[in-house]
């Protein structure tokens, strides 16, 4: 019995330890999500702007 509460113990610190770590990922995964939704804006007004002077792929830039 002693066996067993000692396996419960461990594995409620281990779930709580993990639960900490899902927490920060989840909270670092939001801040990087809102970085990106910013950064789309941001290309989409330059773009808007006309001002973009982003090369993509193959396409040739406007001096040739």
């Amino acid at each position: 019995m002693e066996r067993l509460e000692e396996q419960l113990a461990h594995l409620t610190r281990m779930v709580d330890d993990l639960n900490e770590v899902v927490v920060r990922q989840q909270k670092e995964i939001d801040r990087l999500t809102h970085r990106v939704e910013m950064l789309w804006q941001r290309e989409a007004e330059r773009e808007a702007e006309g001002s973009g002077g982003v090369v993509i792929g193959d396409e040739r830039p406007p001096h040739y």
